[in-house]
């Protein structure tokens, strides 16, 4: 169970931790636009980017897909302390309820809080729809230094990447995630998806 205690921080697990605001992300909203294009997503400031599909088949392959995300993105992490962002559908499990929403990208709102890897792989569940498995990692995910973004829009089928080019290709070259590459300017849409 989790609860906000006072403005600024929630209680999780018998710990206090902080609550983001709009300052926290404002770097993200400023560089994203409404697009199909990899900064519908992403900022364009990193060196390279990239898609990872959603797997729409048994929950345990989407559970393995983000154990080897998680895996990756920490051995490419020099910061103990992430954003975590979870997008409020309405039915989604945003882990802090009572938390203040930031508005992102289309208008839409979200908790963000900062944590850790380990929260990322086990504060939510799995999020089921009904085009679309989501997975346990959040909606919106990166490193306290901004050196690379995750972000799953709302009904997208696939997780957007950016990140330096030593990050992205040890993401392309896993076998384990049906991710590409993506430049700027290329829609972020994978072959075989649709973008709603």
């Amino acid at each position: 169970m989790s609860t906000v205690e006072h403005p600024g921080y929630g209680r999780r697990d018998a710990q206090q931790w902080r609550i983001g605001s709009a300052e926290d992300v404002a770097w993200i909203k400023s560089g994203t636009r409404i697009a199909l294009t990899i900064d519908s997503a992403i900022p364009p400031v990193f060196a390279s980017y990239a898609t990872i599909e959603l797997r729409d088949s048994e929950w345990s392959d989407q559970s393995l897909d983000d154990a080897t995300l998680l895996a990756v993105l920490a051995r490419h992490s020099s910061a103990s302390a992430f954003w975590l962002g979870y997008l409020d559908t309405g039915v989604a499990d945003v882990v802090f309820p009572d938390a203040p929403r930031t508005k992102l990208y289309a208008d839409w709102s979200y908790v963000f809080v900062q944590a850790g890897l380990e929260q990322a792989a086990t504060w939510r569940t799995h999020e089921f729809g009904p085009f679309w498995q989501r997975g346990a990692i959040p909606d919106v995910l990166f490193p306290a230094d901004r050196s690379w973004l995750l972000s799953t829009q709302w009904d997208d089928t696939w997780r957007c990447v950016g990140g330096p080019a030593t990050l992205i290709d040890s993401i392309v070259d896993e076998p384990r995630l049906l991710s590409r590459r993506v430049a700027l300017g290329e829609t972020a849409t994978p072959p075989g998806h649709q973008a709603r």
